[in-house]
């Protein structure tokens, strides 16, 4: 047995299957329709290993955020095309002659998902904050506005839920977890032993996120309170949310840094005690896998890592397969 692996290794549920990033690789297993398994694996190293600049602590943080999420719409798009290749197999000259109608429904879809987000969790939060008439007092404001946000937010985690396609994402999610934690516990885990653990990881994206908007709270809060006693006059909305965007970079730096501490230090009565929040709603973003769901998760993991996949039911693709 070998020794327990001090490499950070994580990712997240993707449509009929798992992202994984390890220190040197990205890897993403899809399960297909007629059973096996699709793997698409390419050489990744954070800037944040390359660069001392930015390496350094918060820095690093909203680097390591923006290239997760240009990996995270990379994954998605890959796993979504192969989902259209399972429903349209039979189909691939109608599929070659609305390739410009498929690309511009993409598009759409990332605009109408933005401006969603932007009016549940920055827009509607700010103004029903000034319709309460508050904005004199900023930190009541931002305290209002941050917990009008996290209530949005999981409100909006529940209700999606339902949704059968989420659920099976949210079940891809908690294998993906699992697979993370037997590793953690024994580099040469099996499928038999990712089944003892549960879906609730501390460092998990679902906490970051919920980290990020309790942090928001506290620093929106001290530069509103200190700028608005510089300027003498509570702020106008259209700055307020243009200063809070400014601020986001140093936001994720501090949530990126404490949810670097929590995974290192969960043992410790007040890690468990701020973390328990963020555990508490994987109850609702992850689900209980299947065997064949935690193949792909285990799958994807081992690809990251670099280890031989030596499974006849996986297919490899080269890179000219997995492009765009």
């Amino acid at each position: 047995m070998k020794n327990k692996p001090e490499i950070a290794v994580g990712g997240q549920a993707v449509i009929e299957g798992v992202m994984m990033r390890g220190p040197q690789y990205i890897a993403t297993a899809l399960r297909k329709k007629d059973g096996h398994i699709v793997l698409k694996k390419q050489e990744f190293i954070s800037k944040t290993k390359t660069n001392k600049f930015l390496g350094l602590p918060i820095i690093r943080g909203f680097v390591s955020l923006i290239e997760m999420l240009s990996i995270g719409i990379k994954t998605l798009n890959f796993s979504a095309e192969e989902a259209i290749k399972d429903e349209e197999e039979d189909k691939l000259n109608k599929k070659k002659k609305n390739a410009f109608l498929e690309k511009l429904y993409t598009v759409f879809s990332y605009i109408f998902a933005f401006g969603l987000a932007f009016l549940l969790f920055v827009f509607l939060p700010y103004r029903i904050a000034y319709w309460i008439n508050i904005e004199k007092t900023s930190i009541l404001f931002n305290l209002i506005a941050g917990c009008i946000r996290i209530v949005f937010f999981v409100m909006y985690i529940y209700l999606i839920s339902f949704l059968k396609d989420v659920r099976r994402l949210f079940q891809y999610h908690g294998a993906e977890h699992k697979s993370v934690f037997a590793y953690e516990g024994n580099p040469d885990f099996t499928l038999e032993d990712t089944k003892k653990y549960r879906t609730f990881h501390p460092r998990c994206g679902t906490s970051f996120m919920l980290i990020v908007l309790v942090i928001a709270i506290l620093v929106f809060s001290i530069f509103d309170t200190i700028l608005a006693l510089i300027l003498g006059h509570a702020i106008p909305l259209g700055i307020r949310i243009l200063l809070h965007f400014l601020l986001l970079p140093f936001v994720s730096g501090i949530s990126y840094e404490i949810l670097r501490y929590s995974g290192k230090n969960i043992n410790h009565w007040l890690v468990r005690t701020f973390s328990a929040p963020g555990l508490a709603l994987q109850r609702i973003t992850t689900q209980e896998p299947d065997n064949q769901q935690l193949e792909v998760a285990i799958c994807a993991l081992h690809a990251a890592l670099n280890l031989p996949i030596t499974d006849p039911n996986v297919e490899i693709l080269n890179d000219d397969e997995s492009s765009e």
